[in-house]
């Protein structure tokens, strides 16, 4: 689909759109069938300062990434909140291929008895000393023009240096509202940020969560400095201006309020 016949159509009640441009980001050529989206579950443990931060880290590294990757999830990021709200939060980012992988969850880990013993400590926290506060979870689809997560920096050694993650999330009025918006980003907007520099790890439409209806997306920068440079960029992109300005996808009509909180990787994060 071309720029106009996608603005067309975001324009009108608003839907679902693979595009030419969708495929070839996806690496399709002709007759090839697109790949499954995968889902993503962002968990967020609220915690206290003090002990709960160092048993929580130590049943995330040493208990559940480990089994969660014996039940064939993966990659799975953890990070900690250097910037955002409700700070000290570990942030849990677990990769599945498909929806029964991610149902099949917590049965494989009640059945785990690596797991079980390695956790005792976290899983067997008694109600006046707590592990955690709460935990948050929310469940989302890969957009189709990124539908796979992107390991940072192509992986490897290089991948696995100090970064600055940035977790935005997208609110909008209504779901045609926020249907026009992963349109945008699969026609046109993810080209552009990489086009800017902007390096993307990957984008999810919020199916089971808080404040919905939203999308999510994560970036990954060298410092805060490349950060704001690949920004002023993008912001700067003609083809960007003009998207953002077409009447019907505009901020104003398509989205209420962008969230956004800086993460850490921990040393044990896969991504």
């Amino acid at each position: 689909m071309e720029r106009r016949a996608f603005i067309a159509a975001a324009a009108g009640a608003g839907g679902t759109w693979l595009s030419s441009s969708v495929a070839a980001a996806a690496g399709l050529t002709a007759g090839m069938q697109a790949p499954s989206p995968e889902y993503y579950e962002l968990r967020r443990y609220r915690l206290r300062r003090g002990p709960q931060q160092q048993l929580v880290d130590a049943y995330m590294r040493d208990a559940l990434v480990p089994a969660l990757q014996r039940a064939g999830a993966g990659p799975i990021g953890v990070f900690n909140v250097t910037i955002g709200a409700d700070n000290p939060t570990m942030h849990l980012l677990i990769t599945y291929r498909t929806l029964d992988a991610f149902s099949s969850i917590p049965a494989r880990l009640a059945a785990d008895a690596a797991y079980q013993t390695a956790g005792a400590a976290y899983l067997n926290a008694v109600a006046a000393s707590p592990a955690f506060v709460r935990i948050e979870s929310s469940l989302m689809r890969a957009f189709d023009s990124m539908p796979a997560l992107a390991l940072p920096f192509g992986g490897g050694e290089a991948g696995r240096r100090a970064r600055i993650f940035e977790l935005r999330v997208y609110e909008s009025h209504s779901e045609n509202a926020s249907r026009k918006k992963i349109g945008m980003f699969d026609n046109g907007e993810i080209a552009i940020f990489r086009k800017a520099g902007l390096q993307p790890v990957f984008f999810g439409n919020t199916l089971i969560g808080h404040n919905l209806p939203n999308l999510a997306y994560m970036l990954v920068y060298e410092d805060m400095a490349a950060r704001d440079r690949q920004w002023a960029a993008f912001a700067a992109d003609p083809e960007w201006r003009k998207l953002s300005t077409t009447p019907g996808l505009t901020d104003p009509d398509i989205v209420t309020s962008i969230s956004n909180t800086y993460l850490r990787p921990t040393a044990y994060s896969q991504i």
